[in-house]
């Protein structure tokens, strides 16, 4: 949502930002008729209505500042000095109890339902409701409008809210660190994501998580561990989830109440606000919304995937609650971004092949469906409407296709995708095991012969000479496709593919080092990682180069906590 309200002027103080405050959500959506009027709403409980909770964040005690996102900061106007002064880190480590007008004392946190690869599940709620699910430890605490763009602020890791189902509402610093840096990379890569803003630790508050011990390739958690907590910054335009839509698509579906109808509409109403008010005329009738909200949706969520694919992100739990509806990357738990290529690789031990790679599209849809379910009760009345509403979503798959295809053809620097080429290109990668990073970049240096390729080839690929006349012949056939005949067409091939096909991807045994080393209060590998992960794309340093670009230790493979992990915490 873009506003007219701008300002280039400097952020330096809190009172600065507290000017640009504009609570569009809490001024124009239902509060939860039940919730508490000082915000001390912290036991978990059912939420039967209202589009959220005003809920106090709980700070962390004494905090720490690790790092800020300076690109984001700059981005925004915000001086650099502003994220280790008192009273900005009081705020975002979870103190809302001394903020400057007019901003809010009090968070909000927002319920939504509960589907998996496109079935509702209610009995992983405590009440056997479904009432429950929701922000269960991350609370909104600001909107504002920052040179003419609509921006949300989340904490995760801000304590216990309603939806807390009996959690502690705490974040640690490993997953912490995690979300942070991959939310900046991903927007590096050019990936539609939410953003980071800060991140800080407690120096003396620890909670206890399930892990794996030293050297298992255990499945699943061995042990518990204590753990420093932190609460890292999320922003975005907004924080409306697929599953939020769903909860209200499903209560006006069983009429749970008098206003589920209502409700519903207000939320899809605000959401075309907060994300689509570009594409979607204010002025046109609900039902023609309703429509063109499904197609741009529909637009944006294939876009996202396609990219997803491209950088070899996966999502590793990919329900609807995990899925913005702004058709954006939200929700950094259980994800990673592939080593060797495996079109079922998945991070997630409890994410299960429909959540793998190469399935992202296909859980997509899924996801897709019950977006387009919640909607059908604000068309009821209208038959023409409803079938065009099926229409948009039965033609899911093939706008993926057709994203996907694209993709490719780009990777590969093809104008045309040739579906020979890259079906042969698909069963040469898993039969050689082949670093899905490497071996892409090194394709888009054009070599004339296979010897840059074979940096990707894991184990001893190398020495077979079948498999190596093979990726010749592949190679050849590629080339006889790609306009590389002089210097000139060659090094702008090259030039294009690098832009899309990046050098650096935020790998999960690069981050291990550093939120062991931060546990101990070094935070310099998270530094070094901010830098190289915000320049993907860029041809660094040859001690850079040494450190980052390479291939996965074999150590590493199935080793828990690195080649997979259970949880996010």
């Amino acid at each position: 949502m873009k506003d007219t309200n701008n300002t280039s002027a400097t952020v330096e103080t809190l009172e600065d930002l507290a000017a640009l405050v504009d609570y569009s959500l809490m001024e124009t959506l239902n509060t939860d008729p039940e919730a508490t009027s000082d915000g001390v709403d912290h036991t978990p409980r059912q939420v039967f209505s209202g589009h959220y909770v005003p809920v106090n964040p709980t700070p962390i005690e004494e905090p720490v500042y690790i790092a800020h996102s300076e690109n984001f900061f700059h981005e925004l106007g915000f001086s650099d000095a502003l994220a280790t002064s008192e009273d900005f880190i009081r705020m975002f480590s979870g103190d809302s109890s001394q903020l400057p007008e007019p901003m809010s004392r009090m968070g909000w946190a927002t319920g939504y339902a509960l589907s998996i690869y496109g079935s509702e599940y209610y009995e992983q709620c405590p009440f056997g409701t479904g009432n429950a699910y929701g922000d269960g430890r991350a609370i909104s605490i600001l909107e504002a409008v920052i040179n003419g763009n609509r921006w949300e602020m989340q904490l995760k890791g801000g304590g216990r809210t309603p939806y807390c189902r009996g959690a502690d509402g705490r974040a640690v610093l490993r997953s912490s660190i995690r979300e942070f840096l991959a939310q900046e990379h991903m927007h590096a890569l050019g990936v539609p994501t939410s953003r980071s803003l800060s991140l800080y630790t407690s120096k003396t508050e620890t909670v206890r998580r399930p892990w794996f011990t030293n050297g298992s390739y255990s499945r699943d958690p061995e042990v518990m561990i204590e753990e420093a907590v932190a609460i890292t910054t999320r922003v975005a335009p907004s924080f409306l989830r697929v599953g939020q839509l769903e909860l209200f698509g499903r209560r006006a579906r069983k009429k749970e109440h008098p206003k589920t109808i209502k409700e519903l509409e207000q939320i899809v109403l605000h959401l075309i606000d907060r994300e689509y008010s570009e594409v979607i005329d204010v002025n046109l009738p609900l039902q023609e919304k309703v429509i063109l909200l499904a197609k741009a949706f529909r637009s944006r969520l294939t876009a996202l995937v396609a990219n997803w694919i491209r950088v070899g992100y996966c999502q590793g739990n990919f329900n609807s609650d995990n899925c913005a509806a702004g058709g954006f990357t939200l929700d950094y738990g259980p994800f990673g971004f592939i080593d060797m290529f495996d079109p079922r690789y998945q991070p997630w031990t409890g994410g299960g092949v429909h959540f793998s790679f190469l399935n992202q599209p296909q859980a997509a849809e899924r996801n897709f469906s019950m977006f387009c379910l919640a909607l059908k009760p604000l068309l009821a009345s209208n038959q023409d409407a409803l079938d065009q509403l099926d229409e948009i979503r039965e033609g899911f798959p093939q706008v993926m296709q057709g994203q996907m295809i694209k993709m490719w053809a780009s990777k590969l620097g093809l104008e045309t995708f040739d579906a020979s080429l890259f079906n042969e290109l698909v069963k040469l990668m898993i039969e050689t095991s082949v670093d899905y990073t490497i071996f892409f970049r090194e394709l888009s240096t054009v070599p004339e012969d296979i010897s840059p390729l074979t940096k990707s080839f894991y184990g001893d690929a190398v020495l077979n000479e079948k498999i190596l006349k093979s990726w010749s012949e592949w190679l050849e056939k590629w080339r006889s496709l790609v306009d590389a005949t002089t210097s000139e067409s060659r090094e702008n091939l090259s030039k294009q593919m690098k832009a899309f096909n990046p050098k650096y991807t935020l790998r999960e045994w690069f981050l291990v080092p550093a939120y062991k080393q931060a546990t101990k209060g070094d935070y310099t590998l998270i530094k070094e990682l901010q830098e190289v992960m915000t320049n993907p794309y860029a041809e660094q340093s040859k001690e850079i180069e040494e450190k980052y670009y390479r291939e996965k230790p074999s150590e590493f493979f199935e080793l828990a906590g690195i080649s997979h992990v259970s949880c996010s915490s």
